[in-house]
């Protein structure tokens, strides 16, 4: 039943793509521009391009991108164990959380480039701060619930603060921590194209704002932006992938 379940999936998958790309096809037949080509013309560009540099702007985006959700992670999680699990600490941090956590992050660009450069780091930096908070709230909010009995009978065993957070704590953080990345994946790629705009010559948001829209080379453009959409599909079915395998406890 499962792997007809993955099979059925799948071909659904397919067939939204297909639907979208006959759906740009036809949208490209009637604009009839160069602004707009048709799918497969930027697919085999894609490809072309690929070995024209492409493929490096790919490795240094998705560099950026994945150290910034290793290090939004590691210290997310134990900073939403902490507030979580601690009344008073949470009372304290709460204020503070609610005030900064809308702020779009991005306004901190200019003062982000000033103390940190114009390299990777601050770009990570940027990255890191806009997927911290969105960690740290719901890894928060599921340690809070859980349930406190099991606290009592667990603690009742004689089981310590590392047992507790071995086998309690981190377990009820893990869906919290999973989701957040996932719901701020979008979110990444975007800041990341951004950030890739200024005080740079390599990453996806270079190759499509300078090399390929400074150039109207519209299809170079598109196939930068196919490039971008792959990363983030890639890395979204890879935190998938890697709830199934760690939340196994937590499948519906």
């Amino acid at each position: 039943m499962k792997t007809s379940g993955k099979y059925l999936a799948i071909i659904r998958q397919l067939t939204t793509v297909s639907i979208f790309m006959l759906i740009w096809y036809i949208a490209s037949y009637l604009v009839n521009s160069n602004v707009l080509p048709d799918p497969i013309s930027v697919i085999q560009t894609f490809l072309q391009e690929l070995g024209n540099g492409l493929i490096d702007h790919i490795m240094i985006s998705s560099y950026r991108v994945l150290v910034s959700i290793v290090i939004s992670a590691f210290i997310g999680t134990l900073a939403g164990i902490f507030i979580g699990m601690s009344p008073k600490v949470y009372s304290i941090s709460a204020p503070v959380i609610y005030l900064t956590y809308p702020i779009p992050k991005i306004v901190f660009l200019p003062l982000v480039l000033l103390f940190l450069g114009l390299g990777d780091v601050s770009k990570i930096f940027l990255i890191t701060l806009i997927l911290f908070f969105q960690v740290v709230l719901l890894v928060r909010d599921n340690v809070r619930n859980v349930s406190p009995e099991l606290i009592l009978s667990v603690k009742s065993l004689g089981a310590g603060w590392v047992t507790m957070m071995s086998k309690v704590y981190f377990p009820a953080a893990l869906p919290g921590l999973f989701s957040a990345l996932r719901i701020s994946t979008g979110v990444a790629i975007a800041v990341l194209f951004f950030v890739e705009s200024f005080g740079t010559q390599e990453g996806l948001g270079y190759y499509i704002l300078i090399e390929s829209w400074g150039r109207l080379a519209y299809e170079e453009l598109y196939s930068g932006v196919l490039a971008m959409a792959i990363l983030g599909l890639v890395i979204y079915y890879s935190l998938d992938a890697s709830e199934r395998y760690f939340c196994k406890w937590n499948q519906h």
